[in-house]
């Protein structure tokens, strides 16, 4: 099975914004789940799922802000803010 690749995806970042970089093991289970969704939706990638999940969980957790709500719609509906 391929590895996902965690490195900065210029395309779904503003040349502003700033990148940081993780880590992070995910069971196998999950893995086959995202690469199977990848491949059946071409206008998903693993940049833009871990994103959208990542900032929807922290809105669902009651953390609100401007950016976190811009970043989570424009992953959610290929949407690019622009300020």
């Amino acid at each position: 099975m391929q590895e996902l690749n965690y490195d900065a995806n210029s395309i779904a970042l503003n040349q502003e914004d700033e990148v940081i970089s993780f880590k992070c093991e995910l069971q196998e289970n999950l893995q086959m789940a995202l690469k199977e969704f990848v491949e059946e939706h071409p206008n998903w990638d693993q940049y833009r799922i871990l994103q959208a999940a990542i900032a929807g969980f922290l809105m669902q957790k009651g953390f609100h802000n401007r950016d976190l709500t811009r970043l989570y719609i424009g992953n959610m509906f290929s949407m690019n803010f622009k300020d």
